[in-house]
């Protein structure tokens, strides 16, 4: 399989992704106190919606759960297997977590609506993580899961 195949970027490999999609760390998670921002309500969404999903905030040192769920401080800390990362760091911080996200082995990672970085999209897709850039989780999710049809 060529690197490149790891770039998801056509509907049909969204809805693919989604539905095979359980369980998600979300990467630079806010907390309640945030509740107005993408990085709380989508992954608030993303519980309602039926899925697992594992915080791991970026800030915050002393919040030990979000959505009720215990709070992880890097990737590769959370138990396996996670199915996807949903990221919500600005695209020039995203280098700084690549290591930790190969660490961490997801199958996926999704980084938000306005985030991207070729660069790092191009190693994660080399070792073999899917990669879907510049997208709502949120959005897509609604349109494409067979949960929500």
């Amino acid at each position: 399989m060529d690197w490149r195949d790891h770039l998801i970027t056509t509907a049909d490999a969204i809805r693919r992704l989604l539905n095979a999609t359980r369980r998600i760390a979300v990467l630079g998670i806010k907390t309640e106190k945030q509740a107005g921002q993408p990085a709380f309500y989508v992954p608030q969404y993303l519980v309602d919606a039926g899925l697992d999903v594992v915080p791991v905030p970026v800030y915050y040192p002393d919040v030990s759960t979000i959505l009720g769920r215990p709070v992880y401080r890097r990737l590769v800390d959370v138990p396996a297997p996670i199915d996807l990362v949903d990221i919500f760091r600005r695209s020039q911080d995203l280098a700084g977590h690549v290591d930790d996200i190969i660490a961490a082995r997801p199958k996926a990672v999704w980084m938000q609506l306005g985030i991207f970085d070729d660069a790092v999209a191009e190693k994660l897709a080399r070792a073999g993580i899917d990669v879907v850039q510049n997208r709502c989780l949120m959005v897509d999710h609604r349109q494409w899961s067979s949960s929500s049809s």
